[in-house]
Order: structure tokens, then sequence, then C-alpha cells
């Protein structure tokens, strides 16, 4: 199993963000993950996308990514430059959208604020706030949720393992 850490600055939400504030349904019209990237979180916050940066994380309170199924949301995440999301609790369907589509989602309640620097191990499940020097332990991601994410998610870890 590959080790999966991840660095980067915190862009805090509250609870029940749902999947239409996440990628609004006007941009649903597209399967672009570059352009459902450019309007990730932009009703809930208009200047996410000019702040966020590659390997940048999203933290959030309990029921993150509930309303509908759509995958466009878990796309928009990972195609907007985060790396992970931790939240206290996911919509279960989010949950699993994000894992199958390699957007690492880690179950904690962490206490921070936007700007805060992270370092996340999904594999120890510890994460660190290097800005308040405080350590939590979340619940490490099932090793066969790692091997997903590690594949890119569930459509490339299938091509690598077909055997026909």
């Amino acid at each position: 199993m590959t080790a999966m850490v991840f660095e980067g600055s915190a862009h805090t939400f509250g609870r029940d963000v749902d999947t239409d504030v996440i990628i609004p349904a006007r941009y649903l019209n597209t399967s672009d993950p570059a352009e459902l990237g450019a309007h990730c979180m932009e009703d809930i916050d208009a200047d996410f996308v000019t702040r966020v940066r590659p390997g940048d994380i999203i933290v959030a309170g309990e029921n993150f990514g509930c309303g509908s199924s759509r995958e466009h949301a878990p796309v928009s995440i990972r195609t907007s430059g985060v790396s992970c999301v931790v939240a206290a609790s996911f919509a279960r369907i989010f949950y699993r959208n994000a894992i199958n589509l390699g957007l690492p989602a880690i179950v904690a309640l962490l206490d921070c604020q936007i700007g805060d620097e992270l370092d996340i191990d999904l594999v120890s499940g510890g994460i660190v706030n290097r800005t308040r020097g405080t350590t939590t332990q979340a619940a490490p991601l099932d090793p066969r949720a790692v091997e997903l994410l590690n594949a890119g998610g569930l459509i490339p870890y299938l091509k690598a393992h077909h055997h026909a």
C-alpha cells in the first residue's frame, strides 16, 4: 500500500454542504472536469476557485455532500485543485462517489480555520494542523479504498486489474 500524505491549506465550510452548492445545477450541462472545477463551491464561496491552490484541503462539518447523487460534485472538487476533503461526516452516496472518482474523503472533526496548514496521512489517519500545533486521529481509510485512490479511482483500478 502506497503512502498517501497530503499537505495543504484548509478551506473551511460548515455542516450540510449539499451537492447543489458544491457544483450548482446550472453547470450540469457539461461533463468537462476542468469546467466543473472552475465553478466549484461558487454559490457558497464566490472566491473559492481563485484562492484554492493545488493540494489544498476542504474541511467541513457534518453531512458534507448531502443532496443529489451527482458525480459532478466530487469531480468539481478534485479538478479545482483540492487534494482531499475532511468532514465530520459525509452523505453516504457522496462518500462512495468521491472514493470511486479518486477524491480522498476522511471522516474527522477538525478544529481549524481557513488558511491553516494541514498534513494528512490517509493510511494512518493522522492529521496535523501545523498552524495550531495540534494533531487529530481520524479513522484510517479502508485498505480497499486506498487501493482505489492509488489507482486514481474505480475505473482506472478496474482497467489495471482486468484480466481477460
